[in-house]
């Protein structure tokens, strides 16, 4: 067989060409797995974790420097539980008075009230960066509740300050200094953010003694200017606040009403405010507002705690006064409830109990039906907040 040039040229060519196709498809293929990163952030980890992850804060007792980030597993594989993943993860101890904790992006913000700083932590709650406050005479008061939106973190404090904090370097960028005194929940609704101006504290110049004063504010911040945009009247004491399906909930700690008492503000309605009934925690999640009221009889000796659970349709707008539990363990009735919140992931419902400084926090889960699913130790005292990753 005789091969000419021209068609050895042509086989020449073909080869080259197929070498080509093979050389290219392989970068591509390269560059895509370069571009697939982890989904979580999990460097500098001591423990190998799984995908499903709850964090848990624990409070801690005040000046104790007890706080604490516990690990739960809803999910499949091990490990299910680590009590003190922080200190494991850190060495050292998280500090005095945990008061909140968000997710934001593939970082956990945690503000410590008692040690007066914020730290910055990865998905596997190891630190990457941490902002001390307490050398700040306009921030000294103490660290009280985070929200972030656009690359920010916002913090109120106890002196009438809220900082505007970069997520990423956490600088604090600027300070706005409010007419209120101790300043308690946030919430970001619309690029608003809305404060709770609680109370203060002063001296009676005749007996000594101290003397509250109550107030009945929700500042409302444009977070694109970062000034006061107006003072919303509220029932007096305002504290909790959480965002969710385009409305603002308050529960204001009202001594002189028969219990707290839960309120709806509605931004699309010019931040009008309505009195929704009584709770004294709520946590929100599948288009519902879950709330417990739970009230104490002082005059018999042991005290004596009932709770009474309820939900809000946010669609709707309709109050059940039906339990959205179905088959809760009987103490739950009558536990000292610290906290509530859903997993955005699966709507799973979870109540943390506490038993003060008396032994840790019990956290009771039940399916976004209702259902008992089980409950565990939460590995430390008063469960605070909580943050999940699916």
């Amino acid at each position: 067989m005789i091969i000419t040039l021209s068609t050895l040229i042509m086989k020449m060519r073909k080869i080259y060409l197929a070498m080509a196709a093979v050389v290219a498809f392989g970068s591509v293929f390269t560059s895509c797995s370069d571009d697939d990163e982890p989904k979580w952030n999990d460097e500098g980890s001591e423990i190998t974790l799984p995908e499903s992850r709850m964090y848990i804060l624990n409070e801690g007792s005040m000046s104790q420097n007890n706080a604490s980030i516990s690990f739960y597993n809803p999910g499949e594989g091990e490990p299910k539980f680590v009590a003190d993943i922080f200190f494991d993860q850190n060495g050292g101890r998280l500090g005095d008075t945990g008061q909140s904790m968000i997710k934001y992006g593939k970082n956990i913000y945690v503000a410590v009230y008692g040690s007066n700083y914020m730290v910055k932590l990865n998905t596997a709650c190891v630190k990457e960066g941490e902002v001390s406050f307490s050398k700040d005479p306009e921030l000294q008061g103490g660290v009280r509740y985070i929200a972030a939106e656009d690359g920010y973190i916002y913090a109120s404090f106890y002196g009438g300050i809220v900082a505007k904090i970069n997520a990423s370097t956490l600088d604090v960028e600027k300070k706005l200094k409010t007419p209120g005194a101790n300043l308690e929940g946030v919430a970001i609704e619309n690029d608003y953010l809305y404060v709770a101006n609680s109370y203060e504290r002063t001296t009676d110049p005749e007996t000594g003694k101290n003397k509250y004063n109550y107030f009945k504010d929700v500042f409302v911040i444009d977070l694109n200017t970062f000034t006061l945009k107006e003072t919303l009247v509220v029932e007096q004491n305002p504290n909790m606040l959480i965002e969710e399906d385009d409305k603002v909930f308050l529960i204001s700690w009202n001594y002189s009403r028969e219990s707290y008492v839960l309120q709806m503000i509605d931004p699309d309605a010019n931040n009008k405010v309505t009195e929704l009934g009584y709770a004294t925690n709520m946590a929100a999640g599948n288009d519902m507002l879950y709330l417990v009221d739970s009230r104490t009889d002082y005059s018999v000796r042991p005290y004596v705690t009932t709770n009474t659970f309820s939900s809000y349709d946010i669609k709707s707008r309709r109050l059940n006064t039906t339990s959205f539990l179905k088959d809760a363990p009987a103490e739950l009735a009558t536990s000292s409830i610290y906290m509530m919140t859903v997993s955005e992931y699966t709507g799973d419902i979870y109540i943390g109990v506490t038993n003060y400084s008396a032994s840790n926090g019990t956290m009771y889960r039940f399916k976004q039906d209702g259902s008992f699913v089980g409950k565990f130790d939460c590995g430390g005292q008063n469960p605070r907040a909580a943050v999940f990753f699916n």
